[in-house]
């Protein structure tokens, strides 16, 4: 999927809702679960539109088509926050936090959970670097003996 991806109308928005919220689906399930009644066919436009737009893709079970969401919902509204974050805040997602704290849209469970995210991505990043010295540290290593080895034949 495309990471700036185009917006939705109404419509689309709520049938995506239904294919995050219900997996693999039909347009004949989608039709069913929406708040008004369409025809099949408008729902199956929908839906192909959808997939024209990245958001969905399908796979055929006999003559039916089914569509799944092409990535997850939470990452599908990170790129739209980062839209968000990059149009008003010129790419400062601090800028952001730092404000929705002070309007008060995060509650102190809110502001854990998110600590307690950054400490986990902070403690994965750390570990990660310290495997790629690691590994990087032993490849020199062998790479050294490997040129020393030469010299003592010359």
């Amino acid at each position: 999927m495309d990471d700036s991806l185009p917006d939705l109308g109404d419509l689309e928005r709520e049938v995506m809702q239904l294919v995050w919220a219900n997996g693999p689906v039909t347009a004949e399930a989608v039709r069913e679960r929406l708040s008004r009644p369409l025809k099949e066919s408008t729902v199956r436009t929908v839906l192909r539109r959808l997939e024209d737009k990245g958001y969905t893709t399908h796979t055929v079970d006999g003559r039916t088509y089914v569509y799944q969401a092409a990535e997850p919902r939470a990452r599908v509204a990170a790129k739209a926050v980062q839209r968000i974050v990059d149009w008003f805040c010129n790419g400062s997602v601090e800028e952001v936090l730092v404000g929705m704290v002070d309007t008060a849209m995060l509650d102190q469970r809110q502001l854990r959970t998110l600590a307690d995210q950054v400490a986990k991505a902070k403690t994965k990043i750390e570990t990660t670097k310290i495997a790629t010295t690691k590994i990087e540290t032993k490849t020199e290593a062998k790479a050294d003996t490997k040129t020393e080895a030469k010299s003592r034949r010359r």
